[in-house]
């Protein structure tokens, strides 16, 4: 009886196999954008890149001339809405580039976080380099959002 069960096991192992080898696979359409998403994404991209510019324009400005009030009020002022802009554009990206796109913005927010420590140190190399980290990383997380080409055409 023990060598009827191992045999009917075999079988029915061979069987499996052959039910699943001879299936065909279903094709997944990969994720893309709805309209609305993108529409959400653009918002919050020109909302981040204003700010992105405004951060190019006045921030150096500040270092280099060792004003540490206007530093710090820029960074927990008009930059303080920068990582809640990149919080909603990120909830709106494809579920793939979310976990690198927290990760940039966290960076992005410490790094700013230095940048105001570093005002209150009145300590303009680490201001410096903090705010060009803050930079590069924002950087990074503006390339993880998609282009404009993306869009579908009106």
């Amino acid at each position: 009886m023990k060598r009827y069960r191992s045999i009917l096991a075999c079988l029915l192992a061979f069987v499996m196999a052959f039910m699943v080898g001879c299936g065909s696979p279903q094709v997944k359409e990969p994720p893309t954008y709805s309209d609305a998403q993108l529409q959400q994404i653009q918002k919050y991209q020109s909302d981040i890149l204003g700010l992105r510019d405004r951060m190019t324009s006045e921030l150096p400005a500040y270092i280099n001339t060792s004003k540490w009030v206007e530093v710090d009020n820029f960074v927990h002022g008009p930059l303080g809405t920068l990582l809640q802009e990149m919080n909603y554009l990120t909830k709106n990206l494809l579920p793939n580039d979310q976990p690198p796109a927290r990760k940039l913005s966290r960076e992005v927010f410490e790094h700013l976080l230095q940048v105001g420590e570093a005002a209150e140190k009145a300590d303009r190399s680490l201001a410096a380099s903090s705010y060009q980290a803050a930079l590069e990383d924002l950087d990074a997380f503006l390339n993880l959002v998609p282009q404009a080409s993306q869009a579908p055409q009106a």
